[in-house]
């Protein structure tokens, strides 16, 4: 079976740190793979963020994962510290691609890399619409 591969952005231009808590733990004792999504959420949200915009606004416009791939590399346990690198790209009308690549703090061991395809939505309609163009320019100036 072939391997999923990502092809990343040349520079991530935001990071931050979180910590594996109890709750992100599985049966193996080790980062749960559903965890590795809410951790990249969060980064996302942060990013976002840094750049002045919401993941959805008080309008209710804002973004909606359409697809998502993780590529896992090494484990990681309680209370290890994690820095998440965090790009936009593949930029359409409608939405783009957020890549994610997380490490652990103490080694910069690849913990995991992943992508996560988005489109950007009306959640009032329930319905996709196009980028607003402050946000999609916000988004642009992030790429090297």
């Amino acid at each position: 079976m072939p391997r999923v591969t990502i092809n990343f952005p040349g520079a991530f231009p935001f990071s931050t740190e979180l910590e594996v808590r109890v709750s992100d733990l599985n049966y193996g004792n080790h980062l749960g793979n559903d965890s590795v999504l809410t951790l990249i959420h969060e980064a996302r949200r942060r990013f976002l963020e840094s750049l002045g915009l919401e993941e959805i606004g008080a309008d209710s416009l804002g973004f909606v994962i359409a697809d998502a791939a993780v590529i896992y590399r090494a484990q990681a346990f309680y209370a290890d510290r994690l820095r998440i690198q965090v790009a936009a790209g593949d930029f359409s009308s409608r939405g783009c691609d957020f890549y994610y690549r997380i490490t652990h703090t103490t080694d910069s061991r690849v913990l995991a890399e992943a992508k996560t395809g988005t489109v950007y939505f009306d959640f009032g309609a329930q319905k996709t619409i196009s980028f607003p163009s402050e946000v999609l320019a916000k988004l642009r100036d992030t790429v090297a």
